[in-house]
């Protein structure tokens, strides 16, 4: 089987919702001891992730954040302060537990997958990390599209199989996470194409720009727009043209969770651009994606808005690596444990409110 015909039997295979658990999970919520929606946003992700599982008692005991990690040829045109080098540098941290996301995610109880889809350094020495690479990198897309198509394909499809992998040993939520240089780059570029949105207004500082970095990185991604002109109706084109490796990767992780019927918490801008791409090729995807939080890199809020959807959390964040992900898990888990083990009026003997 191709990668493309692979990419749309996934795709096909995406269940749709019973419309009846609707109402019966927000029955049962209503029926807990507690003035009718006063948990707010609680009860709006424990009646979500119930749909879903089809339970009036939903619960994801079993968590992971699968991280995809990758360079960027754009990196040359000096759009980041830190240099290449530190992708592979940081991969090594995250492999060794010493990231952040190791201590959000340990404490969320989630599985760190680390997953090499495009880093340029050699990996092969390094523990904990899952060898999948399927370039050493992108190309340069101010000199033309940052990936064919065919590495595009090959980097949704370990997307897909990684949560395949973790579902034959059972996953009840899946995060996204990104490490990659300059990747807010080529995610700004993704959110100017699929939304019309101009360059100037998806850019942001990444890891740390100065006022006129930020200037100089959105005509870049102008420039590479121009160069390669991806048609705003082709989300794999969009993404082979102007995308990168671990965003194809992340794509494929929203795409292949979907597709089993799990749930995804999407991170911040790199991820959110990867969803966007999902979504875009896979409507159906929508109700499985949760969004975790809002970037404090501008073009996420682009994002959200054309994702059409409201995040977990607003914390100012805008550190990647799946660690907003990883604290929305905790929040929807406990969304969960109250709607599943809150007792009803009747249940505890307290009146209602008639």
């Amino acid at each position: 089987m191709t990668d493309e015909t692979f990419l749309q039997s996934i795709i096909n295979r995406i269940p749709t919702l019973d419309a009846a658990w609707n109402e019966r999970a927000w029955a049962r919520l209503d029926s807990l001891t507690k003035p009718p929606r006063s948990l707010g946003l609680l009860e709006d992700l424990a009646q979500r992730v119930a749909v879903l599982q089809r339970t009036e008692t939903p619960a994801i005991p079993r968590k992971a954040i699968v991280l995809m990690a990758g360079d960027h040829g754009v990196t040359a045109q000096g759009v980041s302060p830190y240099p290449s080098e530190v992708t592979v540098q940081m991969v090594a941290n995250i492999a060794a537990g010493g990231a952040a996301i190791n201590q959000l995610a340990r404490h969320a109880g989630a599985q760190v997958v680390l997953v090499d889809v495009g880093v340029k350094c050699d990996l092969l020495s390094t523990d904990n990390v899952v060898q999948a690479r399927v370039a050493n990198g992108t190309a340069d897309m101010t000199e033309g599209p940052a990936m064919t198509c065919e590495q595009t394909l090959a980097a949704l499809r370990v997307g897909i199989e990684q949560v395949a992998a973790l579902a034959e040993s059972g996953l009840d939520i899946v995060g996204t996470g990104d490490m990659g240089i300059g990747n807010t780059t080529p995610s700004a570029a993704i959110t100017s194409v699929l939304t019309g949105v101009d360059p100037s207004d998806v850019v942001g500082p990444g890891t740390g720009l100065d006022p006129a970095g930020v200037i100089h990185k959105a005509e870049v991604v102008r420039r590479a727009i121009a160069v390669n002109t991806p048609d705003p109706l082709d989300a794999l084109d969009v993404l082979t043209r102007v995308g990168g490796l671990e965003i194809a990767g992340i794509a494929g992780v929203v795409l292949g969770a979907a597709a089993l019927g799990i749930p995804v918490v999407s991170d911040g801008y790199i991820s959110g651009a990867a969803a966007l791409v999902a979504l875009r090729m896979a409507p159906a995807i929508k109700p499985w994606l949760f969004v975790s939080h809002r970037s404090a890199e501008p073009g996420h809020t682009v994002v959200l808005e054309a994702l059409g959807m409201e995040p977990v959390l607003d914390l100012d964040m805008r550190l990647g690596e799946g660690t907003g992900a990883a604290l929305a898990i905790e929040i929807i888990d406990a969304a969960c444990t109250c709607m599943s083990g809150m007792a009803t009026f009747a249940e505890a003997g307290v009146s209602g409110n008639d």
